[in-house]
């Protein structure tokens, strides 16, 4: 018996994330690495999932979204960004924003294309190119307020590119793209013809007056973006897997067959309540936002007394901080140390990155979490001192 797995599967290791967790769970330890909220969802929305579950609504949905979420779906885009979208023709229901992510590839790339993406970047981009027979090119965000060089990021376009991968707010920087960014990436798309792939999870988790602009409504773009979202950071349900496309119909149809063969349909009960999830009012939105900036002020107040360089985020909820002022100086044995010895999971730096010597300095720490959880990690970190 042949005993190897395919090459694809070999040039990708498994998550670092989920591996940190395991990590978390084996010793004990207040996890700040990977990106849920620990605190209870909605009440309304698991209200709404149990009354569609009593309801029996508990077959298969159509295979692309139920009717009425890929309606709410369209209707919060418009709502939100005065862009209209078609929900038969526009929006397609996937498992959650990562099976969208690789279903949008592998309709969208052939073996050979090239993908633009920016680094450091969240760990399933790289992967899903490799599974969709593409070559990842990464530009590099840099510190102390993650700029791309223009200049490099117009050498990373060629006749092979086929996308561009945006993630805006960014995991795990945090940065919020600007208008200015947005408009000269756009213009790259335009005059390489090339499809913006964008994950915007995160865009209501906005700090000091960032404002999120969906690729899509800037102007050429509707026809050449696929946005990405879903319920999972939004709606504190990161285990519920709904997520969604929206793309012209000419990459949609793509879409839709690659996710039927993937994995059918999300899950039907659950599809109900989020139709109920996006047509909540503003104010959810704005509560939202308000009790994230109070997290980022603990957790940036935590590591700031810990000695690290923290660098602030604009969106999402996670931070990057270098870990040089105390004295380490590789992320990988320090994370170790930091969740065995002192009991908080974080990820290392170097697995948002192509070459790992560039994150070898920072680690992340996300900070979608409870009070109670920032009260025992700053009482754990409080033990850690400088590298002697």
């Amino acid at each position: 018996m042949n005993r190897s797995t395919s090459l694809k599967a070999a040039r990708f290791t498994e998550s670092v994330i989920r591996e940190m967790t395991r990590l978390a769970n084996t010793h004990g330890a207040v996890n700040l690495s990977q990106g849920f909220p620990d605190f209870p969802a909605p009440e309304e929305l698991k209200e709404a999932a149990a009354r569609a579950i009593a309801a029996d609504i508990n077959q298969y949905a159509v295979t692309w979204g139920a009717p009425n979420l890929r309606q709410a779906i369209a209707a919060k885009f418009e709502r939100t960004y005065g862009v209209p979208v078609d929900p038969d023709r526009e929006v397609t229901v996937c498992c959650g924003g990562t099976e969208a992510m690789v279903a949008s590839m592998m309709a969208l790339l052939n073996p050979g294309d090239e993908v633009v993406t920016f680094e450091p970047f969240y760990e399933n981009y790289g992967p899903d190119a490799i599974l969709a027979g593409a070559i990842p090119k990464f530009v590099t965000l840099r510190t102390p307020d993650w700029s791309f060089d223009p200049a490099e990021l117009r050498a990373a376009f060629s006749s092979r590119t086929r996308a561009i991968i945006m993630n805006s707010p960014h995991n795990p920087t945090g940065k919020v793209f600007s208008r200015e960014e947005l408009d000269l990436i756009a213009g790259l798309c335009q005059e390489f013809d090339v499809v913006a792939v964008t994950d915007e999870i995160y865009e209501h988790i906005l700090y000091d007056g960032n404002v999120h602009i969906p690729m899509a409504t800037l102007p050429g773009m509707k026809d050449r973006t696929i946005t990405i979202n879903s319920m999972s950071k939004t709606y504190s349900v990161t285990g519920w897997r709904v997520g969604w496309t929206i793309a012209p119909e000419w990459i949609t149809g793509g879409i839709r067959k690659v996710h039927d063969f993937l994995t059918v349909g999300a899950a039907a009960p659950l599809q109900d309540a989020g139709a109920l999830a996006l047509a909540l009012p503003q104010s959810y939105y704005d509560d939202l936002g308000a009790r994230y900036a109070e997290r980022r002020t603990r957790m940036l107040r935590i590591l700031e007394a810990c000695g690290f360089t923290v660098y602030k985020p604009g969106g999402a909820y996670y931070t990057m901080v270098d870990t040089r002022p105390l004295g380490y100086t590789h992320d990988v044995e320090f994370a170790k140390y930091l969740v065995k010895e002192i009991g908080v999971a974080v990820v290392p730096g170097s697995s948002f990155y192509q070459d790992p010597e560039k994150g070898r300095t920072q680690i992340r720490f996300a900070f979608s979490k409870k009070k109670e959880t920032f009260d025992e990690a700053e009482r754990r970190l409080s033990k850690l001192r400088p590298k002697e």
